[in-house]
């Protein structure tokens, strides 16, 4: 069964967690080959960031407790 990806950089706005770090652009499930260089972010320092390649904004979603 070949697995189907996602479009990379389709959403300007993408939540994340603590299951998706390290965090880079584009994130894993997303096809690559019409998108840019994979870039690691370091959206744990403020809880939010820009991929300076696309724009898009990641943001850190709390962790529950």
């Amino acid at each position: 069964m070949v697995e189907k990806l996602k479009p990379a950089n389709a959403a300007l706005k993408y939540e994340v967690t603590q299951a998706d770090l390290p965090l880079h652009c584009p994130m894993p499930g997303q096809s690559q080959w019409n998108s840019h260089p994979r870039v690691y972010l370091p959206v744990e320092d403020s809880g939010e960031v820009l991929c300076p390649y696309c724009g898009a904004l990641y943001i850190l979603k709390p962790t529950e407790q």
